[in-house]
């Protein structure tokens, strides 16, 4: 890939001031700096016999002549492994370092933010760190401490007549917050719901950013601990609120993946369309889900964890789950965008299964709605989200 600039002040040839330069490398801070590396290890590791997942770009695996794996995961100029043999790791990490000008930083215990500790006991993920600088950073360290993100059925509208704010420091509150989520799952709904305000910001929108923050304030050493477990079934939730956004009424869904009994893979959206009803609502957000599950699914074949027979999806909604088994036009779905029926297909062939379960067993009830505090906590220790290890920074 070839990159041009503009001559440096103080570098400018006479004469030829409207000439660029033609970099034999790429600069580090230019946007086209990252791309250039990219390609650049892209072609080191396909070379080196690592295969490139076609499902996750930045995701390698190697395997030996014993079935033994390796595998990369890649951010940017950041890397890190795992595998089943340590003579795997030694020739990877000396021919990485002959390669490139890489450091070796031993066991993973923080990266991208994501501070990791490793115990007999199992994995515990966390971001009490950067939790305490955004509290820091917003002059909330001193906050009056809440027990929930959100009050129970907090509804805001974009045409809200309260007092109108300086939307930069809530955009700025948003985007931290928005990078926490990564290991608090609790927090997940509530950011996405106040992050649709950020253009038209009133009082209410940002009262609400705020008490999120005082939430943080007492739960700052939560985060997910990962146990070892025989179990390495796949497993999901999906569920969604009935027009639940008052503007538009749209509704909100939400679903997560667990394998064993820790949540990995978690999301919180409103949906594209409006539903004319409570199944038609439930069965977009099924869809949604299942095209989650296979892509997980496929990722989890690559890992050497093939998944047999269909992945389980828990949902509320028994009628969803006729209409996913015995798609019939009907009132109830003749006017569903056809995309959408692509659950049933997968059903049809069982690639993925509906089950029903009942609404205080379902998972996914903290992704698409504000709870109360008891009802919250009971999810958080389902999902095994809990405080940090004694010690921990």
């Amino acid at each position: 890939m070839e990159v041009y600039i503009e001559q440096p002040l103080g570098y400018i040839k006479q004469g030829h001031e409207d000439e660029v330069c033609r970099l034999k490398k790429a600069l580090y801070g230019l946007k086209q700096a990252p791309r250039a590396w990219n390609t650049r290890i892209d072609e080191y590791f396909q070379k080196n016999g690592f295969i490139k997942s076609p499902y996750e770009h930045t995701l390698y695996t190697k395997k030996n002549e014993d079935g033994d794996i390796m595998i990369v995961y890649l951010y940017v100029d950041d890397m890190i492994f795992t595998g089943n043999n340590p003579g795997m790791f030694h020739d990877f990490k000396k021919a990485m370092t002959k390669e490139f000008e890489m450091t070796d930083i031993g066991e993973m215990s923080y990266f991208l933010g994501v501070e990791v500790k490793q115990t007999e006991e199992g994995i515990f993920l966390s971001q009490k760190k950067y939790a305490k600088q955004i509290l820091n950073k917003f002059r909330m360290k001193d906050c009056k401490p809440v027990a929930t993100p959100a009050e129970t059925g907090m509804k805001l509208s974009v045409d809200s007549t309260r007092e109108p704010m300086n939307p930069t420091l809530f955009k700025s509150i948003v985007g931290s917050l928005r990078y926490l989520t990564i290991t608090r799952p609790d927090i997940t709904y509530v950011v996405g719901f106040v992050s649709r305000f950020m253009e038209n910001l009133k009082q209410d929108h940002w009262i609400v950013a705020k008490r999120i923050l005082r939430y943080v304030k007492v739960t700052l050493d939560h985060g997910l601990f990962y146990k070892y477990s025989q179990n390495s079934k796949l497993v999901g939730y999906s569920n969604s609120d009935y027009g639940g956004d008052i503007d538009d009424r749209k509704s909100n869904f939400g679903c997560l993946f667990h394998i064993g009994s820790t949540a990995f893979s978690w999301s919180s959206k409103k949906q594209q369309m409006v539903a004319l009803s409570t199944c038609e609502a439930e069965y977009i957000a099924d869809a949604a889900c299942t095209c989650q599950a296979i892509w997980l699914k496929n990722i989890l074949d690559e890992l050497n964890f093939a998944q047999e027979g269909p992945t389980t999806i828990y949902v509320d909604n028994k009628s969803t789950i006729s209409l996913a088994k015995n798609l019939v036009s009907h009132s109830r779905s003749k006017h569903i965008d056809t995309k959408y029926h692509f659950i049933w297909e997968q059903v049809k062939n069982k690639n993925v299964e509906l089950v029903y379960c009942k609404i205080e067993d379902q998972l996914a009830d903290i992704f698409m709605k504000s709870l109360k505090a008891d009802t919250l906590y009971r999810l958080k220790e389902k999902l095994r989200m809990k405080a940090g290890f004694e010690g921990d920074c």
